[in-house]
């Protein structure tokens, strides 16, 4: 899979989303080649930032145990994908979308990339900069939900069955992201 493909995967149900069905990825390989490096940028950007920028970033940011806040975190975000692996397959057989667990799978670890990417603007010691990163991540890892869900399910651009499961897949998505924040920010 290419560049282009992988930068078409939000935009686009066609082609691309085929090709990565077509790789045939197991569970253990996206765990071990996606998930787990992918998900330490989140916690190392989050303990740089907190213990660089402190209180200049944002008020009491400086004074929270980075440590203990950063390994938790990378452990709920690997548990999170095992979760919402089962969660995706769960949905999208309730909606009539008959669906691989590796499908499932694969899905759960493409569509947190924008996330786990936006943490980068963490880099750079201005809050604003990490909220429009956040929101520009939420929007990308929304589109790839839809598109995933749409093409792995097999379904046309328009159809309710594919919009509802990307609706109930993206609120347990949301959710899972909104309680990780507010387990980084309640410590």
């Amino acid at each position: 899979m290419t560049i282009m493909q992988m930068l078409r995967l939000p935009f686009s149900g066609d082609g691309a989303w085929a090709e990565l069905q077509r790789m045939d990825l197991s569970i253990p390989f996206l765990a071990w080649v996606v998930v787990v490096p992918m998900s330490f940028l989140p916690p190392v950007l989050l303990y740089y930032a907190g213990t660089h920028y402190g209180d200049s970033f944002l008020t009491g940011f400086g004074d929270k145990e980075w440590r203990f806040i950063t390994t938790i975190l990378f452990l709920a975000e690997l548990l999170t994908f095992f979760v919402m692996g089962w969660l995706i397959h769960a949905v999208l057989e309730a909606h009539r979308m008959s669906v691989e667990y590796r499908d499932a799978y694969t899905l759960a670890a493409i569509a947190p990339l924008p996330l786990w990417l936006a943490s980068l603007a963490l880099l750079v010691p201005v809050l604003a900069v990490s909220v429009v990163a956040v929101f520009a991540g939420m929007f990308l890892s929304c589109a790839l939900v839809y598109q995933g869900v749409r093409s792995l399910g097999r379904r046309s651009a328009h159809d309710v069955e594919a919009m509802s499961a990307t609706y109930t897949v993206m609120a347990a998505s949301l959710l899972a992201w909104g309680i990780l924040m507010a387990m980084v920010w309640a410590f």
